[in-house]
């Protein structure tokens, strides 16, 4: 019997296994997934029963469009090889596909799902579009008939606009590369606006869009944007993160560019409006200078002169009258004040029997005397000196 080495018994093996299992579909469950910088994706595949090695090189890893995740369950398309070294034997993975869904569905979902954490869809964070464009960019397809339906849409609706084309591959591999270099080349330009846009198509055909690459560049530009991808029914990443998401690229035109038309009525709706503040205006002014020149009138130096002059008028008119009123008052005044006077005078105070008493020029009572004290007694004619012999009181 010949005995062989570790390493032919393995090549033999390895022979046998890639020659036998040149292409399986293998089912199960993703466990201990290592991305490796080289871009090599090394995992473990398993059911309930068994497990199996499984690598997916980097030219066919670079092709996934999803991340696999622990746990999640996939169909694999490879081979069994051998690893000689080690003598063991792997799936070397061709394609992963989701068991019961799409790759590129759950990739959309992902990826949409990262970006919305990461706060690439948040509302605070949209730029606003300007309502009188002078200057937008177009990236698309220079040949595609959505730039033709754009174009028409800004001839009938608004003429007065700067349009630039940044020609841009919208499908294929190398799509997502073209329209985010075209984006961030026409971010530096200072347009008003950029629109970024392709027709309809299958997902495979709108994927580009839904690239991480697509979303950094909408997302980090300084100018606002606007995703107009496919039809209506049609969600690609690239609408979330723009600032406006259009349904088609004609409508993109038709929400970004005002209408001329409206424009016109707008203008005459406003000259009336205007036409009519104006009037309205200037008829408030007009009266308010008549009140003014009323109130002037009232108080110019004139009106007061003239008022002056009337009052001056009626006081040379009413003047006898009014002196006729203040001898009047006055004469009342001094018989009032000789009656005052006559009745203080001793001449109209002392009755029969009666006289003054005064002492030392002031008069008194007689209960303020005392014995020995000398007064004087005074009528109207006569005037005596008097000496207290006794006090004595009457009652």
């Amino acid at each position: 019997m010949q005995t062989l080495s570790v390493s032919s018994l393995n090549e033999q093996i390895k022979t046998l296994l890639e020659t036998s299992f040149t292409r399986v579909f293998v089912e199960g469950e993703l466990s201990r997934i290592t991305y490796h910088n080289s871009g090599h994706i090394y995992f473990t595949l398993k059911d309930s029963a068994s497990a199996i090695s499984a690598v997916m090189f980097r030219g066919n890893a670079s092709k996934l469009k999803f991340t696999l995740e622990e746990g999640m369950k996939v169909i694999l398309d490879g081979a069994i090889t051998l690893y000689k070294p080690r003598g063991t034997y792997q799936i070397n993975c061709f394609t992963i596909e989701p068991a019961g869904q799409g790759a590129l569905a759950l990739a959309y979902e992902q990826l949409k799902q990262k970006l919305q954490a990461q706060g690439y869809f948040a509302k605070e964070l949209k730029k606003q579009l300007p309502r009188f464009p002078r200057k937008i960019a177009l990236v698309t397809s220079a040949t595609g008939a959505a730039l033709q339906d754009m174009l028409k849409v800004a001839q009938n609706r608004y003429r007065d606009i700067e349009i630039d084309i940044y020609d841009a591959l919208v499908q294929g591999e190398s799509a997502s590369s073209s329209i985010v270099e075209a984006i961030q080349l026409a971010d530096t330009k200072a347009y008003d606006i950029i629109i970024v846009g392709r027709g309809g198509g299958s997902i495979e055909d709108l994927w580009a869009f839904n690239e991480e690459i697509v979303a950094d560049a909408i997302y980090n530009a300084s100018t606002p944007i606007i995703s107009a991808v496919g039809h209506e029914i049609d969600s690609v990443i690239s609408d979330f993160v723009a600032d406006l998401r259009a349904p088609t690229p004609s409508a993109a035109m038709q929400m970004c560019l005002p209408d001329t038309n409206e424009l016109l009525q707008y203008l005459d709706t406003i000259s009336n409006q205007f036409a009519t503040h104006t009037a309205q205006k200037l008829q408030a002014k007009l009266q308010e200078i008549e009140h003014l020149k009323s109130l002037y009138a009232q108080n110019s130096i004139d009106t007061k002169i003239t008022q002056k002059l009337q009052e001056i008028q009626s006081l040379k008119q009413n003047y006898s009258y009014v002196v006729d009123n203040l001898l009047k008052v006055a004469q009342n005044q001094v018989q009032s004040l000789r009656k005052m006077l006559e009745s203080s005078h001793p001449k109209f105070k002392v009755k029969k029997g009666f006289a003054q008493v005064s002492q030392n020029s002031q008069v008194i009572s007689i209960e303020s005397l005392d014995v020995d004290d000398e007064f004087e007694l005074m009528s109207d004619t006569l005037k005596l000196s008097a000496k207290v012999l006794k006090k004595e009181n009457i009652l």
